[in-house]
């Protein structure tokens, strides 16, 4: 059973991700379908999956808060897997770089559908003004763990551009584009781009910022985890992944942060 002229369905389509991946799919005049816990979706209900995914011919599986999360990968298989028992022919999976829950989260889609497309992103470009780091932007003061770790800072624009080439044309099937910025910078750099100054606190002393501010205490351990764990300089490097599916180079941080700057003034 194949659904060749159905839609594509896009999973947290209110996020980072999700909204700019199915904008970009309904640019290119393609039926795009979003889905949030807002429209009955949730991650957690097999049993409504059904609904969801009848007619669908591609799907982009993003979960949130993030594909780290413990529990994730075993949950997004799933979805895969009934995915493809409804006639899914194409997915494409957003998954983080460096986090080895992700990978085994990666690992476990794979097995239940061996062709999906793995888009595995750096940190986002736009956590600085659209994530839990903006409040400290628009602040003038970024405080952080980590503060001096380079990291090759993605623009989620370039990760949107690739997944919704892989979910509307064929020839990425199996494909693995680590995408990430083109350059290094460290959080200190990146901060002073966008006019504020990093500052390295205790992990322990963010954590209780982060919770006056009031992150749920789920996100907060995801954002503890990343600048503990993660930031230790396993992802200093660069990648082709937007090269390799779009044919052109990752766009720099200093773009986004002129256009931040603008969009602030």
């Amino acid at each position: 059973m194949t659904n060749a002229q159905g839609p594509v369905l896009v999973t947290a389509a209110t996020g980072k991700t999700g909204r700019r991946v199915l904008a970009r799919l309904t640019d290119l005049g393609i039926d795009a379908r979003g889905i949030t816990r807002s429209d009955g979706f949730d991650w957690d209900a097999p049993a409504r999956w059904p609904e969801f995914l009848t007619g669908v011919r591609a799907a982009y599986l993003a979960y949130a808060p993030d594909i780290a999360m413990p529990g994730a990968g075993a949950k997004v298989a799933a979805f895969a897997e009934a995915a493809r028992a409804h006639g899914v022919e194409r997915l494409v999976m957003l998954s983080g770089r460096g986090e080895e829950t992700a990978l085994a989260s990666e690992q476990a889609v794979r097995v239940v559908a061996p062709d999906t497309t793995i888009v595995r992103c750096s940190f986002f470009a736009q956590n600085f003004d659209e994530g839990a780091l903006a409040g400290y932007i628009a602040a003038g003061t970024l405080t952080l763990p980590v503060i001096d770790m380079p990291e090759p800072f993605v623009d989620v624009e370039d990760v949107a551009e690739v997944a919704a080439k892989a979910l509307a044309e064929p020839g990425h099937e199996g494909r693995l584009y680590e995408v990430t910025g083109p350059e290094l910078l460290t959080f200190a750099q990146a901060a002073e781009l966008l006019g504020a100054q990093a500052i390295a606190v205790p992990v322990d002393e963010w954590r209780a910022e982060l919770a006056a501010a009031g992150l749920p205490a789920d996100l907060i351990d995801l954002l503890a985890y990343l600048f503990t764990e993660v930031m230790d300089g396993r992802n200093r490097s660069v990648a082709d992944g937007v090269q390799q599916a779009l044919g052109r180079p990752a766009r720099r941080f200093e773009e986004f942060a002129a256009e931040m700057k603008k969009a602030a003034a």
